[in-house]
């Protein structure tokens, strides 16, 4: 005899029906990689859904999978906008790091290039300073005979000029920057040389043993330009030093005036 299993509206799905929905509905989501590293324990959070059918094992898929899912998608997308955010953050500090550097570095040269300047016009400076100085024709002397002294000596009958006591052989220097317009034999001077000061003034040396340089050399304060001696119209070993307004004998001036005017202590 056979059985007719009612079908009514309000009787359950089968067992067979519902586990076979079930499995399906796994499927699709591991298919589509929806279940990942996640799906197991929401899985294993299911095992009261499973059910045996004898030849298979369903497992209901319900909604804590779902938020697991989106809680893995949300997690992800949040540690790439972290990476991203890192790799910003990164560049931004390195890009901070080389303009520091390059102010740096520029700031670094301006101060150089300025201490160059400041040390060249230091220079400059000093130079013009002792071109523009003045020194005594022998150092460490002191003046024998005065300007104007009168005597049988000199034809004018006076001294034209100063004499500084020196040794032969005692270093000759000009008093300051100028050009030399004689260099040789000067008659009752002997070996004389005359300069041409830069202030437009002349100087000259007398009675020297040997000259150091020539006409038209220019020269600086202090540098040698011969030796001491006895050489012309001379009682012994001196300097015989003028002060002239002009290049010629007879525009002699007072030599320690114009000496100490210079700011030189004779």
């Amino acid at each position: 005899m056979a059985f007719t299993r009612a079908t009514g509206k309000h009787r359950r799905p089968s067992r067979l029906t519902r586990t076979t929905a079930n499995v399906a509905g796994v499927a699709a989501l591991t298919t589509t990689g929806v279940i990942g590293g996640l799906a197991a324990p929401a899985l294993a959070a299911e095992d009261a859904a499973v059910e045996h059918t004898g030849l298979t094992q369903a497992i209901s898929v319900g909604d804590s999978l779902a938020e697991s899912v989106d809680a893995q998608a949300a997690a992800q997308k949040q540690a790439a906008d972290d990476a991203a955010a890192a790799k910003q953050a990164e560049e931004a500090a390195k890009k901070k790091a080389a303009e520091e550097k390059r102010k740096a570095e520029a700031k670094a040269k301006a101060k150089a290039k300025e201490e160059r300047e400041a040390k060249e016009r230091a220079a400059r400076e000093a130079e013009r300073k002792r071109l523009n100085t003045y020194v005594a024709p022998i150092s460490g002397s002191y003046v024998s005979t005065g300007y104007q002294t009168g005597g049988a000596m000199w034809s004018s009958g006076s001294h034209t000029g100063i004499d500084f006591h020196a040794a032969s052989g005692t270093s000759v220097h000009a008093v300051g920057s100028g050009t030399v317009v004689e260099a040789g034999w000067g008659g009752a001077y002997g070996n004389n040389v005359v300069i041409k000061m830069n202030d437009g003034t002349y100087t000259q040396y007398g009675h020297m043993s040997s000259l150091g340089v020539t006409v038209g050399q220019t020269v600086t304060p202090g540098q040698q330009i011969g030796l001491s001696g006895s050489t012309g119209n001379s009682s012994g070993p001196h300097l015989h030093f003028e002060a002239r307004t002009g290049a010629d004998y007879g525009s002699d001036m007072d030599p320690i005036a114009y000496l100490r005017g210079h700011g030189v202590n004779v």
